[in-house]
């Protein structure tokens, strides 16, 4: 059985970082391209950031580009997501996806399995 677990997430202050974390079970992680995404309390779901099988392309959305680094680690199976000089409305449920296309998709339908969330919440 696949599983993804995120790790990382808590409260910080407004300009603060944190690092989140995925360890994923999956027998050829290194094939499979991995995105993080968000969900904020009443809104819907929103891509933040995607890489690919080696890491060498990633994609970021216009909200988080210049703060938020995503990385991987193929031998750990881990990928990771820095985040820099937050702000209050990065607010959310922070999610990592797994897919099997080898494009750095922002649809959420186009991956595969789903960890459970961490939650991040940045005071002002």
């Amino acid at each position: 059985q696949v599983q993804l677990v995120e790790s990382g997430g808590g409260v910080v202050q407004a300009g603060g970082s944190l690092r989140l974390s995925c360890a994923a079970s999956l027998r050829t992680f290194d094939r499979y391209t991995m995105g993080w995404f968000r969900r904020a309390p009443g809104k819907d779901s929103e891509f933040v950031a995607a890489i690919s099988w080696s890491g060498g392309r990633t994609r970021y959305a216009d909200s988080v580009k210049g703060r938020f680094t995503i990385s991987r680690d193929n031998a750990k199976n881990t990928v990771y997501l820095q985040m820099n000089n937050l702000k209050p409305e990065d607010t959310a449920v922070y999610y990592c996806a797994a897919g099997g296309s080898s494009w750095l998709s922002s649809d959420g339908t186009t991956y595969d399995y789903w960890g459970q969330g961490t939650q991040v919440t940045v005071s002002s």
